[in-house]
């Protein structure tokens, strides 16, 4: 009786054992987020290694559709419409499958998100979007397949895919300036608020400067011990043309950031001092 009590505890013991066993899974999963013009793009895909073995022309075989990366397909999401290797795409969310080829890549933006891996049930007519890549070599192996954001502006950055000596570069454009005008009318004309933002985007974007001046001025106004906003009058001045005015709201910015303790905002200061002749 002993025994055989004995033997069920130990088959209870193995069987639970088996249920919570977790181990790390081959082509791990990643979700990585990047604030981009007004909203975000995320990224969400597994990430096989090439683990010794040749990866395109073999593992990942050319002429044929890839799911880009491992187990489900590559998710991408954009949060605002955008220019998808130059073609236009509506914010949302989409499967990103492709073609390696050894002189281009065919990368596709694909409606249905349940596809998964089971590319021979690809179809075309739910393709979103197809843009043609040429791709780039990379002097240092990459050994796990890696996506990844670069060269970052406020209205463009690249996804890049990396794997190997493989370098896949997709550019992305973002048009935002008619909705931060739109933003700045109501907000700053309307509501009589978010001057230093106005004119900061302004001055960033080559627009009216003297528009831009009086909004810095009103900032100022609203908080004149704010050493940053004298900062971008003293640079809206400068680009306007206004040495003297420059100089002397330069001179500003080094005595209040001083005060604070704020080195960086000095040695800005005493720079653009230095390029006023």
């Amino acid at each position: 009786m002993k025994k055989i009590f004995f033997l069920l505890f130990s088959l209870g013991c193995f069987s639970s054992f088996g249920q919570t066993l977790k181990t790390p899974a081959p082509s791990p999963l990643q979700t990585i987020k990047q604030a981009f013009a007004l909203s975000e793009i995320t990224v969400e895909y597994s990430r096989p290694s090439a683990k010794g073995r040749t990866v395109y022309g073999d593992v990942v075989p050319f002429g044929q559709i890839w799911r880009t990366g491992a187990n489900g397909a590559t998710i991408l999401t954009f949060g605002e419409d955008v220019t998808f290797g130059g073609q236009p795409v509506s914010a949302g969310t989409y499967a990103l499958y492709s073609i390696p080829g050894k002189e281009s890549w065919e990368l596709m933006l694909y409606s249905d998100l349940k596809l998964g891996g089971n590319v021979t049930e690809y179809k075309k007519e739910k393709e979103v979007k197809r843009i043609s890549v040429k791709p780039g070599r990379l002097n240092d192996k990459v050994e796990t397949f890696t996506i990844a954001f670069n060269d970052i502006t406020p209205t463009t950055v690249n996804i890049e895919i990396l794997w190997e000596n493989t370098k896949i570069t997709i550019p992305v454009v973002a048009d935002i300036d008619a909705k931060i005008m739109k933003n700045i009318e109501s907000a700053v004309i309307k509501d009589n608020r978010p001057y230093y933002q106005a004119a900061r985007y302004y001055y960033d974007n080559d627009k009216d400067l003297k528009l831009a001046l009086e909004w810095v001025n009103k900032a100022v106004d609203n908080n004149p011990q704010a050493y940053w906003i004298h900062m971008l009058k003293a640079n809206i001045q400068s680009k306007s043309g206004d040495k003297a005015g420059a100089k002397t709201t330069a001179q500003k910015v080094i005595e209040l950031a001083k005060a604070d303790g704020d080195d960086a905002y000095v040695k800005q200061a005493e720079k653009l001092l230095s390029q006023i002749k």
